[in-house]
């Protein structure tokens, strides 16, 4: 019995170091795959946020050139179609994975490029477009903001918009281009 008690200290000292390895072990592995699914989800909502931006930046290009009467009317309107569902899909990714700001800044842009959408498909070539081409730019500027703070990117401001302004209030752009600039710059 003596022996017993003077093995007890170290018999408990194995005991609480095996519990310790047992839960520190499962904390880590807790946690890296904690990180392991946020990095899995900022990729797929990386690829969302960006194919959502390429299909709608697409549609308002099709758009302004058909306001622009730059090819053939015809082409660019089934071209605006096919545009349009492309962004519809690219739109559920959006609403699955995005986060609650920017998933609003996402149906602000939506809306100002349905604007300059609906003056195309009218065959207009209303004042009103530099305006909506405007109020498009800075609701993409308003995405970019909200998605890059979602996924975590700093950097700083990538806005665009008062300089695409300034350029169509001073009627530059590069050639054969209309001055809402279709390019990323």
């Amino acid at each position: 019995m003596g022996s017993l008690l003077a093995q007890m200290p170290a018999l408990l000292g194995v005991l609480v170091g095996t519990a310790g390895t047992i839960v520190a072990t499962s904390l880590a592995d807790r946690a890296r795959w904690r990180r392991r699914q946020t990095v899995r989800w900022d990729e797929r909502r990386l690829d969302a946020y960006a194919e959502f931006a390429r299909v709608l930046k697409e549609a308002h290009t099709i758009a302004s050139r058909t306001i622009g009467g730059y090819l053939d009317r015809n082409q660019e309107l089934a071209a605006l179609a096919e545009a349009d569902l492309r962004h519809t899909i690219a739109w559920e990714n959006v609403l699955l994975l995005g986060d609650g700001p920017t998933v609003a800044a996402a149906r602000a842009w939506r809306d100002a490029v349905w604007e300059v959408e609906r003056l195309a498909r009218a065959a207009a070539t209303g004042d009103e477009l530099p305006d909506l081409l405007h109020r498009a730019n800075e609701a993409r500027d308003a995405f970019y903001r909200a998605a890059r703070d979602s996924l975590g990117v700093g950097g700083g401001s990538v806005a665009q918009a008062a300089l695409l302004m300034s350029r169509l209030n001073k009627g530059t752009a590069p050639a054969g281009r209309p001055t809402d600039e279709h390019h990323p710059t």
